[in-house]
């Protein structure tokens, strides 16, 4: 197994490690640990962090796999998806937000799924919209973990609208990028049987 490769497992491996420490407490109640989200912080911008090295690494050294383009996208769904849940769980993410993400994972996971059962069996890599929207997905994470972690008591209501804000910038980005998606490859689902 290459690096690219071996980074996307540890990235895998980081999800329930996120969750560990996203899950103890709840933003904005009494029984919120600043130092929690903190941690959580850091770990899920240590898994983004894998997400651009195995990448670029990937690319530099033409260690491009179809595991890679499977496995990557696959990662950066759970690492994600969970950090939106626990978003969810403290209120600061509307359930239409996480519904459109989860709409879009599904829909594509679908697509690349027909693909790899075609005639030939095509891996379908991720495209540029759907790179753009998982870094905006990954910024806007480490953004509230960050900021929950550090603000002061007061903050928690600014915290709170301007990461509702991004989640629903998210949501529009997720949706075009989805769309866009299916679209380009509608070939797949137009000869699927």
């Amino acid at each position: 197994m290459n690096l690219p490769n071996k980074l996307t497992l540890a990235r895998i491996v980081l999800v329930p490690v996120f969750m560990v420490f996203a899950g103890i407490g709840q933003y904005g109640t009494s029984n919120f640990e600043k130092i929690w989200y903190l941690v959580a912080g850091i770990i899920f911008a240590i898994a983004s962090l894998t997400d651009m090295l195995d990448g670029k690494i990937a690319r530099k050294y033409n260690l491009v796999t179809d595991f890679g383009k499977f496995a990557d996208p696959l990662a950066d769904k759970l690492l994600t998806t969970v950090a939106f849940l626990y978003m969810m769980r403290d209120g600061v993410c509307s359930i239409w937000v996480v519904g459109i993400i989860l709409a879009r994972e599904f829909a594509v996971s679908g697509v690349r799924m027909i693909a790899a059962g075609a005639p030939g069996g095509k891996v379908i890599a991720a495209n540029i919209w759907g790179k753009v929207k998982t870094v905006l997905q990954m910024l806007s994470i480490v953004f509230y973990y960050f900021s929950a972690g550090l603000a002061a008591p007061e903050a928690i209501g600014a915290v709170g609208l301007i990461t509702q804000i991004l989640c629903w910038v998210i949501a529009a980005v997720t949706a075009l990028s989805g769309a866009q998606y299916i679209w380009n490859n509608r070939q797949f689902i137009n000869t699927a049987k």
